[in-house]
């Protein structure tokens, strides 16, 4: 997988207002915002989508959900609903070539959603 900013993130060498880290995951403040809650969760490891995930890649894809619902309870979101998004290659809008969750909350969201 090519070096991305999310790569760069990880390594803390772009700033990034974190808001949950550990070993396997990071979640952190979406610097474009599509809603009042915008969160990104990506994986530490590199995988470029879902569509590159492999059978090795159940627990980490697990963990990851698990992250999205902590994080969105503490941002206050698990009372007033959320969605999670995660974009698989261009046609699907994935402009980051590393696997990330976006956790959008705080008003209300249509559907469909494109």
């Amino acid at each position: 997988m090519s070096e991305t900013v999310f790569s760069k993130i990880i390594r803390k060498e772009i700033p990034a207002k974190i808001v949950y880290e550990d070993q396997w995951a990071l979640a952190f403040e979406d610097i474009h915002p599509q809603a009042p809650v915008h969160i990104l969760v990506i994986p530490k490891t590199p995988l470029q989508s879902l569509a590159q995930a492999t059978a090795q890649d159940k627990e980490l894809l697990g963990h990851l959900q698990w992250v999205v619902a902590q994080v969105a309870q503490s941002s206050g979101l698990a009372d007033s609903g959320y969605r999670v998004v995660t974009n698989v290659g261009s046609d699907g809008g994935q402009s980051v070539p590393h696997l990330h969750y976006h956790i959008l909350g705080r008003r209300a969201l249509a559907w469909p959603p494109g």
